[in-house]
């Protein structure tokens, strides 16, 4: 198969490993918690901080940002005030944007691309900072951090990962 989706639209479970199913899994739930009605880049990244992996870890440290502090920032910066009440979401296409869509081919790609099955933590990081126009990214511009110096670091974070 070389798409992501399942015939159904069901994200498919074989490209994830079990790290990035629970960001994934973090991700809808902020998704919810925040009134939106379809996961975007930020619910990721969010997932990523709420569910953080060796890599991230790293990568937080290597930035000197605190993952709770910065987990508070981006839920309140991307919280929806006064939404109608969210229906129940799931990991299929219907609910994710294409930013989104576009961002997960990408991983699967970068995955592939350093000779791995599955999509890990690390790949879904870097690549939210690769991503053109990424929202996150331009986030930490405002603050002076470019979206090379997080993919910088990012890089150096999975380097530094233990080989499994």
């Amino acid at each position: 198969m070389d798409d992501i989706f399942l015939p159904s639209g069901r994200l498919r479970p074989d490209i994830l490993d079990e790290p990035t199913a629970r960001v994934l899994r973090e991700a809808l739930s902020l998704t919810r918690s925040t009134n939106w009605d379809s996961v975007r880049t930020p619910h990721l990244f969010m997932g990523l901080l709420a569910a953080p992996d060796y890599g991230v870890s790293k990568w937080a440290g290597r930035l000197g940002a605190d993952l709770p502090g910065l987990l508070d920032q981006f839920r309140e910066l991307f919280s929806q005030a006064n939404a109608e009440q969210i229906p129940p979401l799931l990991l299929n296409r219907e609910f994710l944007s294409d930013n989104v869509i576009r961002l997960l081919r990408d991983a699967h790609g970068r995955a592939g691309d350093c000779g791995r099955h599955n999509v890990t933590p690390m790949d879904l990081l870097i690549t939210l900072f690769t991503t053109p126009n990424s929202i996150v990214a331009e986030c930490f511009e405002r603050i002076g951090v470019t979206a090379a110096k997080l993919t910088e670091l990012a890089v150096l974070a999975e380097r530094d990962a233990p080989i499994k």
